[in-house]
Formats: C-alpha cells, sequence, structure tokens
C-alpha cells in the first residue's frame, strides 16, 4: 500500500496543484467558504486554538492566516537549554551524523551535500556534527523558530519535487529531503554554522521567512542570496524565522556532535521548549 501511495504521488502534477491549493488557500471571499474550509480543516485534524492568537476560527481573513497562525503572547516561555525546539511537531530522527551520512527512515539514508545542494566544503562542515529532523503534520502550529541565536549568512532556494513528507513517504523514497524542493538558511553561531532547512511537500502553498518572503513551488534552478557580516539579519534564540503554508519538516544540521537531547526518535516535542524536557 505505501509503495502505491508513491507512485500515485509520483503521477500527480506535483507543483500544478500545490499552486491550486495555494489559490484557494488566498481567498478572503466569499467568508462562508473560507470559514467552511477552517471548520473543516480544525474538524478533520483535531485543531486545538487554545494557544493561538485568536481562537475563534473567524477571526482568520483567510485559509493561510488560520493555517500559520501565530501563538499568543507568553503561550511558550524559552527553555533553558542551550538548543531549543524550532517547531512543533515529531521528532521523527536525531543523532549524529555518521560517515558523511543521515538517517532518514530505517534502511534510507541521504547526505548532508546532497541536502544543502551547495559545495563540498560546506558539507563538509557537518560530517561529525549531529542532525534532527521535525515532521509537522496538519494539526500543528506552522511558524518555524530559530534554536540557538544566530546570524544569517546565506538562503538557498532549491527547487524539486513535491512528495508528501509523512512517515509512510518518507519510509518509501530514497533521499526524500534532499529531493524535494526546500529553502537552505544557513546561520553563524557561537556554536559555529547552523543548517535550518525547511523541506517542501505536496500541496505546501509556499514556504515564508520573516526576511524575504514567500517562496512558492516552481520548478526552475537554485536561486541563492547571501549577506555580509555587516549586514547579515541577526535573531535571538527562539525568535521566528519562518513559516509554512501547509505542513512540511525542518531539518537542523549542527557541527556540535552533541546536542544533550534526550528525547528519543517518535517524541511529540513544542517549539522553543528544551529538548530536555
Amino acid at each position: 500500500m505505501a509503495n502505491l501511495k508513491v507512485t500515485l504521488q509520483a503521477l500527480l502534477p506535483q507543483h500544478h496543484l500545490s499552486r491550486l491549493i495555494g489559490r484557494l488557500a488566498k481567498l478572503e471571499k466569499p467568508a462562508w467558504l473560507k470559514n467552511a474550509l477552517i471548520r473543516l480543516f480544525q474538524a478533520q485534524y483535531g485543531i486545538s486554538l487554545a494557544e493561538a492568537e485568536y481562537s475563534d476560527a473567524r477571526d482568520y481573513p483567510t485559509f493561510n492566516a488560520f493555517f500559520t497562525r501565530a501563538l499568543k503572547e507568553g503561550a511558550r516561555p524559552l527553555g533553558n537549554s542551550r538548543y531549543l525546539q524550532p517547531a512543533d511537531g515529531v521528532l521523527s530522527q536525531r543523532g549524529e551524523i555518521s560517515d558523511g551520512l543521515i538517517i532518514q527512515a530505517k534502511g534510507r539514508w541521504y547526505s548532508p551535500a546532497e541536502l544543502l545542494a551547495g559545495d563540498a566544503e560546506e558539507a563538509k562542515q557537518f560530517d561529525r556534527g549531529s542532525f534532527a529532523t521535525v515532521y509537522l503534520s496538519p494539526k500543528d502550529y506552522h511558524r518555524i523558530h530559530l534554536p540557538i541565536a544566530g546570524k544569517l549568512r546565506l538562503t538557498r532556494y532549491v527547487p524539486g519535487e513535491l512528495f508528501a513528507v509523512n512517515p509512510d513517504t518518507t519510509a518509501g523514497v530514497d533521499r526524500l529531503f534532499a529531493r524535494n524542493e526546500r529553502l537552505v538558511c544557513l546561520f553563524d553561531t557561537e556554536d559555529g554554522p547552523l543548517a535550518v532547512t525547511l523541506v517542501g511537500a505536496i500541496i505546501v502553498a509556499g514556504i515564508a521567512t520573516v526576511w524575504g518572503g514567500v517562496e512558492s513551488p516552481q520548478p526552475g534552478s537554485i536561486r541563492e542570496r547571501q549577506w555580509s557580516a555587516e549586514d547579515a539579519p541577526a535573531f535571538e534564540a527562539g525568535e521566528e524565522i519562518g513559516r509554512f503554508f501547509l505542513g512540511s519538516t525542518v531539518v537542523l544540521l549542527s557541527t556540535r556532535n552533541d546536542l544533550q537531547w534526550h528525547q528519543e526518535a517518535g517524541a511529540s516535542v513544542k517549539v522553543c521548549a528544551n529538548l530536555a524536557d
């Protein structure tokens, strides 16, 4: 069944479908349609707005606004660990980068070089480091936060496929996170380089950053942007850096080989909390 699902995804017009969903998610009128879509989605996935800025779904002007809803002030106090959790979701994989490889799922691996789509020297920085993969399901809070203070050095938009990133597809598609469309963000921190990669998926209608706006799914060539040390945007630990328009995955790469993360793969995590909690 899992192989059949993967085959069907490969046959779908992934980018066209994602753009269509994106247009629908931006509709403000008619209000009854927008509200109906939100109510249906909320019921389907059991979404609670208890921690959200607006507790009434009708207060969101579009489905996108609802989906990328902010948290109300004080909902997530920062943990006291050195590295905070970057997103709500499931910590699907974590560990050391072994022999230049990252585990995707049982029996499936990919390399930092493939994920980052940069040069060999850039990827080599992480060869003795560690990684974490957080899967955001449709019910989760969909804003991404920086786990440690840092300065943005480079972003790289990498076009690609748009397979789903749920557990079944992750277990069934080789090198999934290195094949899907993604936005690679490289930060300089006190601990050295940190890569935060926002991985797109089917019907993800865009990836937005606080410094560059929305990157919509589209074929084409790699687009890169660099900042000088003087102009680089700086972020505190726990500060928002971006958001997904529908669910996806975040992959962290650090040059540290021990981030003192105590949760095992499969644990549910909350943004900005201690990974030791």
